[in-house]
């Protein structure tokens, strides 16, 4: 197991996309833990209300900015989450879906070499498309599409994950790359399509539950606190004695725990005693029929790292806030 720092250093810290869901719970983490962070966000999926509890605290600074373009900006880690994660939002405006991933990595990893920063991407189980292995490790090479509707984000995160990789061997640059599995919690917009949020709004306004395809196709969901938990664990890896570029991945992180779509969608008509009824509709294009985190990495390399968090404990916090949202 590599060992993580211990030490209670205080960081500056650069968090992209840092208004959105995982980003704003990020920074919750990295403000507790005594650091100074700038949240940098476009806000066309990120919002406010995911950080206007922060917007006084002295260790917070917001910047209104599109990674597309360069940053310059004093840090010692970079946090780089700026993506639209859902289909329905990648999907919007696909050119620029491709770009943020690009060009964001490229400016990112621009400033981070400037700087000396170590940079961590917030890469996705989707490099992997429809997976031909189960479950899914660091080593497979992945069946995804070149061409197809969710391309924009798939191989948009391929290729950041190939500009972090070849920074790391020309420039040395201290890079973490994670691939991030389906990942829940509060703060999730209720209107970005993804099956969780989907799910809970549908049975809280006691509406039918829409399944795509017969529900037998299977997804794994991590808490989002476990997944934080993961990606400081991840970024504060010590480096090797020999003074070298730390582990630079890339590691699954998810919960391995496996159920389908229909077991998903049960569970929350059982949480939110909803009368709601299922019905089904064709399967998307390119959705994947099987995904499973197989995270031997991260046991290997991080501090005990495992998800806590069991997905009825999860559903009933997400299900808690999406109540109090008076949806509509």
């Amino acid at each position: 197991m590599t060992s993580i720092l211990k030490s209670k250093i205080r960081q500056r810290i650069l968090v992209t996309g840092g208004a959105g869901f995982l980003g704003s719970h990020l920074i919750d983490r990295l403000i507790a833990d005594g650091n100074e962070v700038i949240c940098v966000d476009n806000l066309f999926t990120g919002s406010k209300r995911n950080i206007e509890h922060l917007i006084d605290h002295e260790n917070f600074q917001f910047i209104h900015h599109d990674v597309t373009y360069p940053l310059y900006v004093e840090v010692n880690q970079i946090y780089n989450l700026a993506c639209p994660a859902s289909p329905l939002h990648y999907q919007h405006d696909p050119v620029q879906t491709t770009k943020t991933n690009v060009l964001g990595a490229i400016n990112m990893l621009g400033l981070a070499k400037r700087l000396n920063a170590r940079i961590l991407q917030a890469s996705t189980s989707e490099v992997y498309g429809d997976p031909l292995v189960h479950p899914q490790t660091e080593e497979y090479w992945g069946n995804v599409n070149p061409i197809g509707m969710r391309s924009c984000y798939d191989e948009g995160k391929r290729c950041a994950e190939t500009l972090f990789f070849d920074y790391h061997r020309q420039h040395s640059l201290d890079i973490r790359v994670a691939r991030i599995f389906n990942t829940y919690g509060p703060r999730m917009h209720p209107d970005d399509g993804r099956v969780v949020s989907n799910f809970i709004v549908q049975a809280l306004l006691n509406k039918n539950i829409t399944i795509y395809g017969d529900g037998s196709q299977t997804r794994s969901f991590c808490f989002v606190d476990d997944l934080i938990e993961g990606f400081i664990q991840f970024m504060n890896l010590a480096l090797p004695s020999n003074g070298g570029p730390g582990f630079p991945g890339p590691i699954n992180l998810g919960n391995p725990c496996e159920f389908t779509i229909k077991q998903l969608a049960e569970m929350v008509i059982e949480l939110t005693g909803s009368s709601s009824k299922l019905i089904y509709q064709p399967l998307p294009a390119d959705d994947p029929v099987q995904r499973q985190p197989n995270i031997t990495q991260a046991l290997l390399h991080l501090n005990d790292w495992y998800p806590q968090i069991q997905l009825q404990e999860g559903l009933k916090k997400t299900i808690e806030y999406f109540d109090k949202l008076q949806l509509q």
